[in-house]
């Protein structure tokens, strides 16, 4: 039995080689937060996001070094890179010249209609879609005034006056978002603009806050989203190294069962019976798989005692004792290991599990 809802239908479209929407996988994104026009930093801090998986990528573009940056920085990288506009709708011209793979503008200060023809007849021109991106803190004066703040249908009528003129500019590679920084204003937005658009949907909880509490706020914002059907993909926004957010956005798809990517770690929370060190061998083997693509369900156990059985549905787990433990797969033991030899022992059973995968896939 599944409580995950069916996924609901969007159009699809196309950033780079990357599909979003349709039957394409929903996918997880990031935004560098380095000096665009520091190209060498920028490029850095991408190549760290590819590791983890990141598979789309948005660079601010606050002024004209930063767009011009965008063609030294697209050779260099191997994901979509997306350009995110605010004010000057010459800076999204700019960056669409110099080889963006796609737009991101906000509605609430772009500076009106003439401006967002210009934009969306170069997109079209070249064929890159662009992101409505809605966000509470910048809605437009009008919509404040008539709905008395900023509301989830002040933000779903600032989001449909968008698209609707993009439309009328015959523009149609469009993806939406809406987002606050509060979760359940969002929730209820992109339940309204959901049923009103067949649009591909970028999901997330703006200006979430730090690793804690941003991580909790998006998990369920865009888990409740998500679990609803509502989404095309996902960006979780952290006060923190933006390789966090793409680790935190592929756990909360790990956690719905919508895709598996790279290995699923259950460990115990501890109690008295707990005789090692389990939080530094958690940390130690997640830094070590932190770019491991594999999807292997691994177990790290506290205790001998109720540590394979709490977790035989792991494909592979360590269960620690007194100067000793057990790797166990599935739940059965299978031999007694010194305590400082746990990580390297079941670092070498992944790296096997992982050739055993890899010989299966190309079978």
């Amino acid at each position: 039995m599944s409580f995950i809802a069916r996924r609901k239908q969007t159009r699809q479209i196309s950033i780079g080689g990357v599909k979003v929407g349709g039957n394409a996988p929903i996918t997880v994104q990031s935004m560098t937060n380095t000096f665009t026009h520091d190209v060498a930093a920028t490029v850095a801090q991408i190549h760290r996001l590819e590791a983890v998986g990141c598979e789309l990528v948005r660079v601010a573009v606050p002024d004209q070094a930063a767009a011009e940056a965008i063609a030294s920085i697209k050779h260099q990288i191997s994901i979509p890179l997306i350009a995110d506009i605010h004010f000057d709708y010459r800076l999204a011209l700019a960056a669409v010249r110099a080889g963006a793979d796609a737009l991101r503008i906000n509605p609430g200060n772009i500076g009106g209609a003439r401006n967002l023809k210009a934009v969306a007849k170069q997109a079209k021109e070249r064929g890159i879609p662009i992101r409505v991106g809605v966000n509470a803190g910048s809605l437009e004066k009008d919509l404040l005034k008539k709905y008395g703040g900023c509301t989830p249908q002040a933000m779903v009528e600032s989001a449909l006056r968008h698209v609707a003129l993009l439309r009328s500019f015959d523009f149609h590679d469009i993806k939406v978002s809406i987002k606050a920084s509060d979760v359940l204003r969002t929730v209820e937005a992109y339940r309204l603009l959901s049923s009103q658009i067949d649009l591909p949907l970028h999901v997330g909880v703006t200006e979430a806050g730090s690793l804690f509490s941003g991580t909790v706020k998006s998990a369920l914002g865009i888990g409740i989203l998500l679990a609803e059907g509502i989404g095309d993909t996902i960006r979780v926004s952290l006060t923190r190294d933006p390789v966090d957010e793409v680790r935190v956005g592929f756990e909360i798809l790990k956690a719905l069962k919508i895709r598996q990517h790279g290995p699923e770690i259950v460990s115990c929370p501890t109690c008295g019976r707990c005789e090692i060190d389990l939080v530094e061998i958690v940390e130690r083997v997640e830094l070590a798989l932190l770019t491991s693509t594999i999807p292997v369900q691994l177990a790290i156990m506290g205790c001998v005692v109720n540590g394979p059985g709490e977790a035989r549905e792991a494909d592979i787990g360590i269960a620690g004792g007194k100067g000793h433990g057990v790797l166990f797969k599935k739940g059965k033991v299978v031999r007694k290991v010194k305590e400082q030899s746990l990580v390297e022992v079941l670092l070498k059973e992944v790296e096997a599990y992982e050739a055993r995968h890899s010989d299966g896939k190309r079978k």
